[in-house]
């Protein structure tokens, strides 16, 4: 079995004010895709951080090689996607990690049918290098990225950066581009 977090568990158990919070932010997980390459995505996205047993992951055959196959995640299928491979940076199983325990997040977005008054909710479990912590974010303060200045394959999944206070920049994914990314059956 693998050992759940979930997204309310990562918090701190101090209110926002805190950290200084800006009063209008969003707070964003970060983590890394490739030891060197580092992203946010929006916490409101996400559901839970696992950590997976490699053997638990079932391969599917026919896929795109960033798919990893399915798991049992509450009785459910959860597909499983090695994202950082599916950015177009190195995939898991070339990097020179040696872990049996692989750092997920588990996506979760709800997507609204323009012809229908019903939400749909699609759920994604994206395989990491690494998972940090929180960030406060002002979704104002996203600026756009040329996509002449990312990986061209980062660049269909980028909402934009984010610059902190101490020059820092982060790249933040488009959570819904990701799941929109999976192929269709």
């Amino acid at each position: 079995m693998s050992d759940a977090l979930s997204i309310p568990d990562l918090l701190p158990s101090t209110s926002a004010a805190d950290f200084d919070a800006p009063a209008t932010g969003e707070q964003f997980l970060r983590l890394h895709l490739v030891p060197d390459t580092t992203v946010l995505l929006p916490v409101a996205q996400l559901t839970e951080v696992l950590m997976i047993p490699i053997g638990q992951i079932v391969p599917i055959p026919h896929m795109p090689a960033w798919v990893m196959g399915i798991y049992n995640w509450r009785g459910e299928v959860l597909w499983m996607v090695d994202l950082g491979h599916l950015c177009g940076l190195i995939p898991w199983y070339q990097q020179m990690t040696n872990i049996s325990l692989h750092p997920t997040v588990v996506l979760q977005i709800s997507l609204s049918e323009a012809t229908s008054t019903s939400n749909q909710s699609q759920t994604l479990g994206l395989v990491v290098d690494r998972v940090e912590d929180i960030e406060w974010c002002e979704p104002g303060k996203i600026q756009a990225l040329s996509s002449a200045s990312v990986v061209s394959g980062l660049a269909p999944f980028l909402e934009g950066y984010w610059r902190k206070r101490e020059g820092d920049m982060l790249a933040v994914l488009n959570g819904e581009a990701i799941i929109k990314a999976m192929p269709k059956s």
